[in-house]
């Protein structure tokens, strides 16, 4: 299947590694145009570097998420650079374990900056360049918000605040033709010891929500998750 991404500039948090470099690759390989942002430089770099290798087009931001500011920065330096953003893939985050136990409010609090802040921030900077281009962004969502994880309600809160932002920012963008999906995800093995789910397999739903053949799909959570949440769960 064509899925029509040839060009499309699309920006990826945590493209450096894991299911950030996946959809990296995937993007690539529909002939999209993929802009890594992560703060791994030696990573982002090597990645890109492969990719051009390849006669891909793609670019390496270094950036740290968890800074405002950066993160507009960025955005505008990639406007400015490339000429336009077609989608977001939020992605980046890190289970930090910060729970009731182990936490306090503060570090609760920079659990849910270091692991939502930068969803809102990077759509938010886009917006402008998004409404030209009319475009989309996905929301990469643990498991965790819909299943717990036990010691880490801090990763937990910020996760189920990604899934709000679908909502939200799918029904605040309606207007302007800004489709707005989430991507539940799961770990690679599932309860039962059962293969769940991979990267590749992530990746392959984010460059199909992101593309125009999917332009029926707004404000939704799909689980890209082998059945975990719904089936593997119900029957242990």
């Amino acid at each position: 299947m064509n899925l029509q991404l040839q060009s499309q500039v699309i920006l990826v948090t945590g493209g450096a590694g894991g299911i950030g470099e996946a959809i990296v690759q995937t993007l690539a390989a529909e002939r999209a145009i993929p802009c890594v942002l992560d703060r791994n430089e030696e990573n982002g770099e090597r990645l890109v570097q492969r990719l051009l290798s390849l006669r891909s087009e793609a670019y390496f931001f270094p950036l740290e998420l968890s800074d405002p500011e950066a993160c507009e920065y960025t955005v505008h330096q990639i406007v400015a650079r490339i000429g336009r953003i077609d989608g977001i893939v939020n992605n980046a985050g890190v289970n930090d374990d910060i729970g009731l136990a182990k936490g306090d409010h503060h570090r609760f609090l920079q659990s849910l900056e270091n692991n939502v802040g930068h969803y809102y921030s990077i759509s938010r900077a886009a917006l402008p360049a998004l409404k030209r281009t009319g475009g989309n962004i996905v929301n990469i969502i643990s498991k965790t918000a819909f299943t717990g994880q036990g010691n880490t309600s801090g990763y937990a809160a910020a996760n189920g605040a990604r899934s709000g932002l679908v909502t939200g920012l799918a029904d605040e963008l309606k207007p302007y033709q800004i489709r707005v999906n989430g991507i539940v995800v799961a770990d690679t093995q599932a309860p039962l010891g059962k293969r769940c789910t991979s990267p590749r397999e992530v990746a392959n739903m984010t460059a199909f929500l992101l593309s125009s053949v999917s332009a029926a799909i707004n404000r939704q959570t799909i689980f890209v998750d082998g059945g975990y949440v719904h089936l593997d769960r119900s029957i242990r």
